[in-house]
């Protein structure tokens, strides 16, 4: 049974910084592409960014330069660092397993003073 759990979400100020971490179980990890979502109150389901199974990453433009994905196949664990966070960054945040239906439980994030 394929498990993402995610953790590391919180409130933090403006400009402030998190780690938001998934942990995947059932399913060989290595070989998975990994990715983050968010849902940001009032909007879609929005992208944040991708992690291959090789290790090439992306990310949409407005995080790119402040959140950070990497992945530790040895801890079957993909990580987003987010620096220089903003309000516009609120929201639930969960991981996905790429090309599945496999996603996490989600996390929330809030920045504000």
């Amino acid at each position: 049974q394929v498990q993402l759990a995610e953790s590391g979400g919180g409130l933090v100020q403006p400009g402030g910084s998190l780690r938001l971490s998934c942990a995947g179980s059932g399913f060989v990890f290595s070989d998975s592409g990994m990715a983050w979502h968010r849902r940001v109150p009032g909007k879609r389901l929005e992208f944040v960014a991708v992690i291959t199974s090789g290790g090439a990453t992306n990310a949409i433009d407005s995080v790119k330069g402040r959140f950070t994905i990497s992945r530790d196949n040895d801890k079957n664990m993909v990580f987003l660092q987010m620096n220089s966070l903003k309000p516009a960054d609120t929201g639930v945040y969960y991981c996905q397993r790429v090309g599945t239906q496999d996603w996490g439980q989600g996390t929330q994030v809030t920045v504000s003073s």
